[in-house]
């Protein structure tokens, strides 16, 4: 049962992830900031707040965390920044619904990496819930020309590869303090962008929005998934993280009106539907009482 309650804290945090990841689009939008600048800002505010989080959390053992990085570490690191630009410049490039839908894909990818890398099992129930959630993508991409330059759209799925490598490497490398190496991860993006970028040129007010961007979209996306991701699956941390999918193009379309369409609607009610069926499917399983080996009738 301890087990059961570790993997309930983990379904919780990686869904709170996942919630918010999902404001980048809004975010992006808000914020009139050319792609590298707002690359670089949110890369240096999301580096600061968990990198004071990671300080609180790890204390003394802050400097021996990044020492001991290794070369997993810095994988994790280089592999983080080249998402997170990648992210923010195909947002710019192309539509929220776009690069939803490319995300959306997340699961198989990761399914698929982590039975390659560390053979991962997938459970049947994940199996299931993937497939439902790929009937929604199909129904997504159908009302959709994907419309964004191609660039744009590359630039989205090389954000969904990093992001698979990402959540089997978390897995793979449990000794890899991960506040740490996404706080690096932050400020390798933000040094990235730094050549291309016109930090100056940012108002008082959108560097505020940038700061927010960075603490609630990175920080506190970044630290529940960090947490949650080490109690979940590989899998079924992915079919989680793809509530994000869904979830954003709605931010996007209360905040300025840029209405997906309504197939792509549709299939991100079944990418939601989806995943939420399977972590009450997961819940109800886990708080099933098991009966005992000595019981009438047990095998």
């Amino acid at each position: 049962m301890h087990r059961d309650r570790h993997y309930g804290v983990g379904l919780a945090l990686v869904s709170a992830a996942a919630l918010a990841w999902s404001s980048a689009g809004y975010f992006t939008r808000l914020i009139p900031a050319d792609a590298w600048t707002t690359c670089f800002w949110r890369g240096v505010f999301g580096g600061l707040f968990i990198m004071l989080f990671a300080a609180a959390w790890l204390r003394r053992g802050l400097w021996a965390a990044i020492r001991s990085l290794g070369w997993p570490g810095w994988l994790i690191v280089v592999n983080g920044a080249v998402g997170m630009t990648a992210f923010i410049t195909s947002l710019k490039l192309t539509s929220v619904a776009d690069v939803s839908i490319i995300y959306a894909t997340l699961p198989f990818v990761t399914a698929g990496l982590g039975w390659l890398w560390v053979r991962e099992r997938v459970a049947p129930t994940t199996i299931l819930a993937s497939a439902v959630a790929a009937a929604g993508v199909v129904m997504m991409v159908s009302g959709t020309s994907l419309s964004g330059h191609l660039d744009g759209d590359a630039l989205a799925l090389l954000q969904t590869l990093s992001m698979a490598v990402a959540i089997v490497a978390v897995r793979r490398y449990r000794h890899v303090s991960l506040l740490v190496a996404a706080a690096l991860s932050n400020f390798l993006a933000a040094l990235m962008s730094w050549p291309f970028a016109q930090p100056l040129a940012v108002g008082s007010a959108d560097l505020g929005h940038l700061a927010l961007f960075g603490f609630v979209q990175m920080t506190l996306g970044l630290t529940f998934f960090t947490v949650g991701s080490r109690l979940v699956p590989a899998a079924e941390t992915a079919l989680i993280s793809a509530l994000e999918a869904p979830l954003a193009p709605v931010w996007v379309w209360l905040a300025f009106g840029e209405r997906p369409s309504n197939a792509t609607i549709a299939g991100g009610v079944l990418v939601m539907a989806a995943a939420l069926g399977h972590i009450l499917a997961e819940g109800r399983r886990l708080g099933r009482p098991r009966r005992s080996r000595r019981a009438p009738g047990g095998r």
